[in-house]
């Protein structure tokens, strides 16, 4: 079975497609009749690729975390997506965007973002190449996460509060789409995430690739061998996860495993487990698992971390969720932040809150001695102290 790439309408199985207002079939047809041939050309890869190395810094290191290791008794090595410039995995995907726009004559980028890496990847890549930046975040994560606001405004951006409902990622999402229907000529809407429209969870899911490219070249060299035992990453809409599961879904001896974020408990109402909680619906733009009532309605989302509240997951996730590829695991808020600490007593590295969900995992599964694990540590803690500062005075 073919898991990593969508059939020819952006369908992963029963996952995908292009649901979107009549308004934005013009920016979306265009997108899907240029990207693969634009992104696959000698040119832009050219372009890319030596912007990876020299100006991001890959490859990212592949850490053998050995106090970790002997702790859990087995071989964990995290690959330090932290390391990238900017902090996160998010500059992979928000470069290559921009620069896919600035090919197909586009003069403004629109972004959305939750815990800002995004806004700040994409805001970084428009200063770079020199584009109009607009980011859109929700009011409650603008105040959450205030260092990296003043970051995208220092890089030139607007940051546009969205004040509708939860006023996090999804509302973001959501004003981010209004503009793109009101500015269809000039702009281009770097999505954040293996969501939205196709081709866009494809698109995304190709940038983040590089992150399990690396993961096999790196073991190849350490260990002799390409594959490891496990693969985790944490999953909200799930693009460092797509890019860490990426070159693995077609082995069969790899296991995957995802971490959702499962707020104050599945069963507490406040929560963003999608796949414990949502059922087969339509959120920006594909079809997908979304926490939804009865009658459609979504319901609103929870995380301590704001990159993860998002109430439902990319196509790509749902379907290897749907075909057993990958084991999903809720983590709550409390196991985080316990993960985020004993990562950072023991290996001297602070976690991003949204990474430490899928270092959680280790305290919810018995690994082998000898098995080789490989967690996406997806950003750096920085942008999320506020949090870890009162969870200390606490």
């Amino acid at each position: 079975m073919n898991y990593k790439n969508p059939d020819e309408h952006g369908y992963y199985g029963e996952f995908g497609g292009a649901f979107i207002p009549e308004m934005l079939y013009p920016n979306v047809e265009e997108l899907q009749k240029n990207y693969l041939e634009i992104i696959e050309s000698e040119e832009f890869q050219n372009e890319y690729q030596d912007l990876l190395k020299n100006y991001v810094g890959r490859a990212t290191p592949l850490y053998f975390a050995k106090n970790l290791s002997h702790k859990y008794n087995t071989q964990i090595y995290l690959k330090r997506e932290d390391l990238n410039h900017t902090g996160a995995h998010k500059i992979n995907n928000a470069l290559g965007q921009v620069l896919l726009a600035k090919r197909l004559g586009k003069t403004r980028i629109i972004a959305e973002t939750g815990a800002g890496q995004h806004g700040v990847a994409t805001a970084t890549a428009c200063a770079l190449l020199g584009l109009e930046c607009i980011v859109y975040m929700g009011e409650i994560d603008i105040q959450r996460q205030a260092p990296n606001v003043a970051r995208m405004k220092m890089l030139g951006a607007e940051v546009i509060p969205a004040t509708s409902g939860s006023k996090t990622l999804k509302d973001a999402v959501n004003e981010a789409l209004r503009d793109w229907i009101n500015n269809p000529v000039t702009t281009h809407y770097v999505i954040g995430s293996v969501v939205g429209p196709h081709p866009f969870p494809d698109l995304v899911a190709r940038f983040q690739s590089i992150i399990s490219k690396e993961i096999r070249e790196q073991l190849k060299e350490k260990i002799g061998r390409e594959n490891p035992d496990y693969v985790i990453a944490c999953v909200g809409g799930g693009s460092n996860a797509a890019g860490t599961f990426y070159h693995f879904v077609e082995e069969k001896e790899v296991k995957i495993i995802a971490a959702e974020a499962g707020g104050l408990g599945v069963d507490s109402g406040k929560s963003a487990a999608t796949t414990f909680l949502g059922t087969l619906g339509v959120l920006h733009g594909s079809k997908s698992l979304v926490m939804q009532t009865g009658d459609g309605q979504v319901i609103e989302p929870h995380s301590i971390s704001a990159g993860l509240d998002y109430p439902g997951i990319g196509p790509f996730h749902a379907h290897l969720f749907k075909e057993k590829r990958a084991e999903f695991f809720s983590i709550n808020d409390e196991e985080a932040l316990q993960s985020a600490f004993e990562l950072t007593k023991l290996e001297g590295i602070i976690p991003a809150l949204e990474s430490s969900h899928a270092l959680a995992v280790l305290d919810k599964k018995k690994f082998k001695e000898n098995d080789i694990v490989v967690i996406c540590l997806s950003g750096r803690g920085d942008k999320d102290m506020e949090t870890y500062l009162r969870e200390i005075r606490s």
